[in-house]
């Protein structure tokens, strides 16, 4: 989960105008109206709502009264009421809880994520609510609520990792790094500090940690005939995985502009899902990798790799490279089969680069009831009227068809997802019930069929929610 803080400040309160229109057009639903008159609610105009946000933030020091944020988590982690929930946490850690403020849940993307919007004018004096470091803020009172409502610390994680045994400040770094921190050289230039998002999480000096390598020789005999089975299970060839988002502008960029590079394989995430084994390849600038970290979450201990197995015995590098944003997609579908991993292939084919079968992992992991229930209405949905943003329909190699949702990311046979009954009186009305069938039958059987061509025929393309964040920066470079 995170948390940005918009530049669209002003004295209009467009966010309210720009959540409103999402509401209007059924990708936005408004889950909080807090400390507004008795005469404004849900039912009040956004000209209503954005007028008397213009009133209590009349202040002549206050150049953009408008504050406009978002909170977001990676695809459907949490809903929508859990997202609401840490809005008015961080509201309150942020000196917002007694403003006026609405919180719009938007559903337009693969990402969960609600629009916050409120005047930076305290209603009652008039001054300006203090938004020193705000931004570093944020991130604290962000991870606070998450410690308070779900039991996510990033302290018992931080004491956790710092407890595992490796041999070197590089072990440190890389373990660290695969969890969310950040080591780097202290600002005083004694010792390190440890970053979570900007936010100092713990400062270390010269004379720490203490390492004390791991002498685990069984454990190593173990993890190298655990990877020397699953490399005949799960595909071993890896390939690159390139982030380009600093580089592109969407976020602070990195100091050299070149994008981040990560290697991943189908056996590394076998591994670390069913053995908490994590593979860390390392390599310089675009060349293949040179070595690589064996963290083992299971005891608490980072290796060497080369102590433990001959690297390129095991693993196959390839040239082929992915993009971060679409490989972490692909990640998340339930792909349980090889035709389920064809048919999503096919499915992406067109809008992006051709993809690999080895770049798209088996998934059997994800079975919520209310998500599949989800899917199987809006599948219904689309099959009968051709509207749904994510859901699309494609025939496998055996004939059969198959649904997918780009937004929830499932995938499944539509026979065994709607139902026979239901399947035949979509794709074959009035066949094999009447045989005299009426002219308005057919009639309606070829419209049905027509419109199961158009929606066969149709593709789909991914959204990334930080496009339109690039669009604004790059058309303000422009001006």
């Amino acid at each position: 989960m995170i948390i940005r803080i918009l530049g669209s400040a002003s004295r209009e309160f467009h966010g309210v105008e720009y959540n409103d229109k999402k509401i209007e057009k059924g990708k936005g639903e408004l889950k909080v109206m807090k400390n507004f008159p008795s005469f404004l609610n849900a039912e009040s105009s956004p000209a209503e709502v954005r007028n008397y946000l213009k009133t209590v933030s009349q202040s002549h020091k206050v150049k953009k009264p408008q504050f406009h944020a978002t909170i977001s988590c990676k695809f459907q982690e949490f809903s929508k009421e859990e997202l609401t929930r840490t809005a008015e946490l961080v509201m309150d850690g942020l000196g917002y809880g007694e403003q006026p403020y609405i919180v719009v849940f938007h559903n337009d993307t693969e990402n969960n994520h609600v629009h916050i919007v409120t005047t930076r004018v305290d209603k009652k004096t008039s001054r300006k609510i203090n938004d020193s470091f705000e931004k570093l803020k944020a991130q604290k009172v962000l991870a606070a609520a998450k410690e308070r409502l779900f039991g996510i610390s990033q302290d018992e994680k931080l004491e956790t990792l710092m407890s595992y045994r490796l041999s070197s400040l590089k072990q440190l770094e890389t373990l660290l790094e695969r969890s969310g921190f950040k080591l780097v050289p202290a600002k005083n230039g004694e010792g390190f500090s440890i970053l979570k998002n900007g936010v100092l999480q713990r400062s270390l000096r010269n004379n720490e940690p203490r390492f004390d390598a791991p002498n685990l020789a069984a454990r190593k005999k173990q993890i190298k005939a655990i990877i020397s089975k699953y490399a005949s299970l799960a595909s071993p060839k890896v390939f690159r995985v390139e982030d380009g988002r600093k580089s592109e502008g969407l976020f602070e960029k990195n100091s050299d502009g070149k994008p981040k590079i990560e290697w991943e394989s189908e056996l590394q995430k076998k591994l670390r899902e069913m053995f908490g084994i994590d593979i860390v390849f390392h390599c310089r600038d675009d060349q293949q990798p040179f070595g690589c970290t064996v963290i083992d979450h299971k005891n608490e201990a980072v290796y060497k790799g080369s102590e433990i197995f001959r690297m390129n015995e095991i693993f196959e590098f390839t040239s082929d490279t992915i993009d971060k944003r679409l490989f972490e997609r692909l990640k998340d579908f339930n792909v349980r089969n090889e035709t389920e991993r064809e048919i999503l292939i096919k499915a992406l084919s067109e809008s992006v680069s051709p993809l690999k079968d080895f770049m798209v992992f088996k998934n059997a992991s994800k079975r919520d009831r209310e998500i599949h229930k989800n899917f199987r209405d809006e599948v219904l949905h689309y099959l009968k009227t051709g509207k749904g943003d994510h859901v699309q329909i494609l025939r496998g190699e055996n004939g059969s068809f198959y649904a997918l949702n780009h937004r929830s990311h499932q995938i499944e046979s539509v026979i065994s997802l709607i139902g026979q009954n239901n399947f035949e009186q979509i794709f074959y009305p009035g066949q094999n019930r009447n045989a005299g069938a009426t002219d308005a039958t057919r009639n309606e059987s070829s419209q049905v069929n027509k419109l199961l061509g158009e929606l066969l025929e149709s593709s789909y393309t991914a959204k990334d929610p930080a496009e339109d964040e690039l669009k604004r920066k790059r058309k303000k470079r422009k001006i």
